[in-house]
Order: C-alpha cells, then structure tokens, then sequence
C-alpha cells in the first residue's frame, strides 16, 4: 500500500535573523505547509496553543529562555517532534540531557544535507507517533466495548436470571439478527435494563 503523502506543519523557533533565513529555504515544496515563526519561547508557547503542528525546531539560544523546558515540552505526549539546533561546544551536554525525553539535537552550523537527513527523520518519528496514537484510540474503544458487554451480561442475569455463558450467547445473537455490532447490542440491552430498574 502506497502511503498517502502528508503536508507537516513547522513551527521554528528562532530569534537570529541570519539562522531563520538559513532555515527557511528547507521548507519550501510539497512536503511543508505553512512554517510558522516565532523569536521567543513565550510567543512559541503561545502559537501552540492556538494551531496544531507536527514539527518544532528551535534554534537556541532564545531571548527569553534558552529552549530545552519548550523542547521536551513540545516532545511529550503530543505527538509532535521537536528539533533543538545548538552550538557545537555545548552539543553533548545538551544531547545527552534530551535523549531520554524524544528530543533531537543537532549541531549548529547544521549543513544542508545534514538538516535535510534531520526533517526526515522528524516526518519518520511523526508518522509513527500519529500510528501509535491511533492504535491507542482503538485499543481504548476495544476496551470500553469490552465494558458495555460485560455490562449487559450482569444486566441480563440480574434481570433474566440468565448464565453468564447464556448472556454472552444472547448478546452475540442480538448483534447478529439486528444487524449491529456487540457494543450497539449491550447498548440496547442496558437501555432496556435500566427502563426496567426505573419502573
């Protein structure tokens, strides 16, 4: 299967005017939307509450912060990845202290074949997050249809006096002759079980 070709939305952080022009060439085609930029760590903040983006990269230092709390920030839990470009002299401190957090860190001067390695990479890292998060999502409604079976089993041998087995067996058998699937039938029958317990 052919993957569906995706858009990313760049968020770069960056108060050298000298790094940004530099950076930005790397975001033009078909690969990159809009890149958005902000000069400081507040503003950066601030953006991210307001839009979604897929990737951060932050060319430190900034004047209100040096980057690395809104780095690990942007990496956990969000799914986006973050990018923190820093000097050569502090790279293996700051690499190190980033790892564990999902951080990418890379040199600065970056070359243009390094940074370019660098962005597909990032679009790697985000396809797998947006691949885990949906496995998340669906092993999160597996669960809860799990809940409102088990649920309409209880329902059934408290009301019915059915067995355990005899309620699983019904639910099956009303997902099948009503054409719905086991969490629409629990659904039925708990809707049908509480009518009951309010009489």
């Amino acid at each position: 299967m052919i993957p569906v070709s995706r858009i990313y939305r760049v968020l770069l952080v960056s108060a050298a005017r000298s790094g940004t022009a530099a950076l930005l060439p790397f975001f033009q085609g078909e690969k990159f939307g809009t890149v958005t930029v902000e000069t400081s760590v507040s503003q950066a903040r601030r953006r991210l509450v307001d839009m979604e983006y897929d990737l951060v990269i932050i060319n430190t230092p900034l004047p209100d912060d040096f980057g690395r709390k809104l780095a690990v920030d942007v990496s956990e839990g969000s799914g986006k990845v973050a990018l923190l470009l820093v000097r050569a002299d502090l790279y293996g401190e700051i690499c190190a202290a980033m790892t564990p957090a999902g951080v990418l860190v890379a040199k600065k001067p970056i070359d243009a074949s390094t940074l370019e390695q660098f962005l597909n990479v990032m679009c790697s890292v985000r396809e797998r997050l947006r691949g885990l998060a949906k496995k998340t999502v669906t092993l999160e409604q597996k669960m809860e249809e799990i809940r409102l079976v088990n649920r309409a089993k209880w329902a059934l041998i408290r009301s019915c006096q059915m067995s355990e087995e005899d309620a699983h067996r019904y639910i099956q058998k009303q997902a099948m002759d009503l054409c719905l699937d086991k969490r629409e039938a629990a659904e039925r029958i708990l809707r049908i079980y509480d009518t009951r317990q309010t009489e």
